[in-house]
């Protein structure tokens, strides 16, 4: 019995289209895309090096040794041919070496810096040797020096300062001017060429030394934007943590008082115990509301709101309280009525907390173009300017322009806060 047939295995199409697999464009592409800004230029910038002094120099040899007329001496060519592989591949290295210590701050080594100017020079005597072969003048001899010699410096511009560059450079000229008179130029020219040269070396250095500083350049923006963001997460953090201990700190300690007061008056029988629950069940859904908008970021205080809250909360610890002024508060600018909001409710937060008061007065004293909030009590127990609560208060006025004070004298503690009612939103 033979076998059944087996059918060819369907060609895909999605690869292979009229002109063949096109896979490699779109990996190529993708890996590029992949790159951040910093790496692309660093790219850029590397095979820009590596590019030139790789493919430039080889090629300017064949040119030179193009314009010969006539070679005698082969070994010439060969040893011209021999020390521009070296001198590409030293100077190649170099600059890899180069744009690495760059990043990091120190020195490229100068074993490898005298080996390849070494290169370079041989390489610049054997295309003299090979040009002077017919016992006339070519015009591409000065230039088989200088070339070499400009391509190490080219390498060492990515770790060389660019006030650096400029005397190599001349000393390239010079040399190739020299090379020119021997070679049979007149004197004129021969150090028309050598400014030529010099100046020529020295621009294709200055430009590549220019692509090292634009790296730097990116390389320090993406460094500060990290930081800045690293800024602004410990910002929010820093918001958070504040805002959290101002919402909470004032109402889980009006929770703690109404409760000991619901307590006390459920053991006596008295009716008025159903209420004290309703008001902590009240102060328990408000602070949930007010954590939610923390973690929004929208939370804003009302400063009408956190007196009538104040009151009600010392009241019910057994504290006299007197007010003065509420009724100018709603009349404030929104922004000082948030920040002195944030006032009312520390202060009422540190009366719970380190103190037994039992009287307890709250002022609000508005005066051209300032606003002053005082909060005063007695009975204090503890030490209540030296919380976070506080140092939350004193980073919010200064940052609005005003100024919180807070002292104790005996028993008694004043806080007083100060803020220009011209405060930007």
């Amino acid at each position: 019995m033979s076998p059944p047939p087996v059918s060819p295995a369907p060609v895909s199409t999605a690869r292979i289209g009229r002109y063949g697999s096109m896979t490699a464009v779109p990996t190529v592409s993708r890996w590029w895309v992949s790159r951040t800004a910093p790496q692309r230029i660093d790219l850029y910038t590397r095979w820009s090096f590596y590019g030139w002094i790789g493919a430039g120099l080889p090629l300017f040899t064949f040119a030179v040794l193009g314009s010969v007329a006539e070679v005698v001496s082969r070994a010439a060519v060969v040893a011209f041919l021999v020390g521009t592989a070296v001198t590409t591949v030293l100077a190649v290295v170099l600059a890899a070496r180069g744009l690495e210590a760059h990043r990091v701050g120190r020195a490229v080594s100068p074993v490898l810096v005298v080996a390849a100017f070494g290169a370079a020079l041989a390489t610049g005597a054997a295309g003299l040797w090979a040009c002077a072969g017919d016992g006339e003048y070519t015009e591409g001899a000065p230039w088989s020096l200088a070339l070499s010699l400009g391509m190490v410096l080219t390498a060492c511009s990515t770790v060389w300062a660019t006030r650096w560059l400029a005397a190599p450079a001349a000393v390239i000229g010079a040399l190739g001017g020299v090379a020119a008179l021997v070679e049979g130029a007149p004197l004129g020219p021969s150090a028309a060429l050598a400014a030529v040269l010099g100046l020529t070396v020295y621009a294709v250095a200055l430009a590549f030394r220019f692509s090292v500083w634009v790296l730097d350049v990116v390389l320090e923006m993406e460094r500060t934007r990290g930081v800045q963001l690293q800024l602004a997460v410990a910002e929010e953090r820093l918001r958070f943590s504040r805002d959290l201990h101002d919402v909470m700190g004032r109402n889980l300690s009006a929770i703690a008082v109404k409760s000991q007061l619901a307590g006390e008056l459920v053991r006596r029988s008295r009716p008025e115990a159903a209420d004290e629950v309703a008001d902590i069940s009240r102060i328990a859904e408000e602070s949930l509301r007010e954590v939610r908008e923390v973690v929004r970021g929208y939370r804003s205080t009302d400063l009408t709101g956190e007196l009538a809250g104040a009151r009600s909360v010392l009241r019910a610890a057994g504290a006299t309280v007197t007010v003065r002024g509420e009724d100018g508060a709603g009349a404030l600018p929104e922004p000082v009525q948030a920040a002195l909001g944030w006032v009312v409710r520390e202060a009422v937060t540190n009366v719970l907390r380190h103190s037994e008061a039992g009287e307890c007065t709250i002022a609000l004293d508005e005066t051209d173009g300032e606003v002053r909030l005082t909060v005063g009590n007695d009975g204090v127990t503890g030490e209540p300017g030296t919380g976070n609560g506080l140092t939350g208060l004193r980073e919010r006025l200064s940052a609005a322009g005003g100024t919180l004070e807070a002292g104790r004298d005996g028993d008694r503690f004043t806080l007083t806060a100060t803020l220009p009612t011209g405060v930007p939103a």
